[in-house]
């Protein structure tokens, strides 16, 4: 790989060298490296473009890396990636995308990533995406998550879109059983003219199922966001969904949390807040000797962290 890719590594998913444990590395459409373990085996689909990526029951504390980078302008990439996640199992994921573009054609990486969770079985996947280069050409990525987390089972989501990624749609959509535990933490900042529209709809199935959806974002110059968020309390459950945006310039968010109640034990909450930087915030900072420009920074940093 050259270096524009090695640095593209190093943004979405922390790669340095060469991981340890399981990973599957695509660049521009085509594999670039892969290995397996005793307890994770990836294996390519034969009737489309994607992994199977199957985690044996009982594997505990191994990691899985699975990032994608795109440099040339033009690709298209698309790619269907099934996680099975064994009994009682206990993994990291680590996925996410970068695109390089300083062409003029649009690059976009879409992605559906299908989660298999197992009885008692614990997955952490982290997702960044991450966009550069100084072409005239876009760069999208659409990433669809789908997740299904049988009884007992705990599935932790953190998504993070940061910088340069010009339109983005992500759908996650997930159903739990009995006991299961979903947690799903989303950051995103916008600037220029970038769209991003997230949907997330959770149904909460089984009994004692519980799911806490929480999004941070922040729009600058004259970007666009929409949150979309439903959640269906199906059973004797518990669901929290939350969206708390910083608007900034000429940009505009719209925060649309829905929550449906069909079980009289279904215990749903949500919360959506929308707002400029407080005045008084920029001013402390600036007494301790930032520019204004500074001290918007320190705080759209400390709000994303």
């Amino acid at each position: 790989m050259d270096t524009i890719e090695k640095n593209l590594l190093e943004q979405v998913a922390d790669i340095h060298k060469v991981p340890e444990g399981a990973y599957n590395i695509r660049s521009n459409g085509e594999l670039a490296g892969r290995n397996t373990t005793a307890n994770i085996d990836i294996v390519t689909k034969e009737n489309k473009s994607g992994i199977d990526i199957i985690v044996k029951p009982g594997t505990k504390n191994e990691s899985i890396h699975i990032p994608v980078v795109l440099s040339m302008s033009g690709l298209k990439d698309m790619v269907y990636n099934d996680f099975y996640i064994g009994e009682d199992a206990d993994v990291t994921i680590v996925a996410g995308c970068g695109i390089h573009n300083c062409g003029v054609d649009t690059s976009e990486h879409d992605g559906i990533h299908t989660f298999y969770v197992k009885k008692g079985a614990r997955v952490k996947y982290i997702e960044k995406h991450y966009g550069e280069g100084d072409g005239k050409g876009k760069r999208i990525l659409n990433p669809t998550t789908i997740i299904n987390i049988e009884e007992n089972g705990y599935l932790e989501m953190e998504s993070v879109q940061i910088k340069g990624v010009d339109s983005t749609r992500r759908d996650t959509r997930a159903v739990l059983k009995d006991g299961a535990t979903l947690v799903i933490n989303e950051k995103i900042m916008t600037h220029g003219s970038q769209t991003a529209e997230t949907n997330f709809e959770v149904d909460l199935d089984g009994r004692g199922s519980s799911a806490n959806v929480v999004s941070r974002s922040v729009a600058k110059e004259k970007s666009k966001q929409v949150f979309n968020s439903k959640i269906n309390g199906n059973n004797e459950c518990s669901g929290h969904t939350e969206c708390d945006a910083i608007i900034m310039d000429d940009a505009s968010v719209s925060a649309i949390p829905q929550l449906t109640a069909n079980n009289i034990d279904a215990a749903l909450i949500h919360e959506a807040a929308i707002g400029k930087i407080a005045g008084e915030q920029i001013i402390k900072l600036m007494t301790l000797g930032l520019t204004e420009e500074e001290a918007e920074e320190q705080i759209v940093n400390g709000f994303l962290k």
